[in-house]
């Protein structure tokens, strides 16, 4: 039988959970700094690897490439697109409609639901 925790409360909880907070707020701060300091050391790098490149660029008198900003840029990932607005779904549903090839379809839809229910109202099961 358990008897130890049945006569006082249990404070522990909120001990527990407070302890828990500062421990995730300590183990989020160290990520970050490890992340400020791994940013840190590859600009580092960079720097000394363009250092090194313009030494190589100035003993071969060659011409530093100017970078080119290519119009066509990486495939955004679809998880970060922006959101449509309803106007913006609106407007598209407009012009799938307006498809020369959808709207013939439509007509041809509305010919044979016609047709069917003719056909329908004519032969009746006896």
């Amino acid at each position: 039988m358990n008897i130890l925790g049945a006569v006082g409360g249990d404070n522990d909880d909120g001990d527990d959970k407070e302890k828990e907070e500062e421990a995730e707020r300590e183990r989020q701060e160290a990520i970050r700094e490890a992340e400020e300091r791994r940013k840190e050391k590859h600009r580092k790098m960079e720097e000394e690897r363009e250092k090194m490149r313009q030494e190589i660029r100035d003993k071969y008198n060659i011409k530093k490439k100017e970078e080119v900003v290519d119009p066509i840029q990486e495939e955004p990932n679809p998880l970060m697109r922006k959101k449509k607005t309803p106007e913006e779904l609106a407007r598209e549903a407009e012009a799938e409609d307006e498809d020369e090839l959808t709207k013939l379809k439509n007509t041809i839809e509305t010919s044979v639901n016609e047709l069917r229910s003719q056909l329908e109202s004519k032969c009746v099961m006896q």
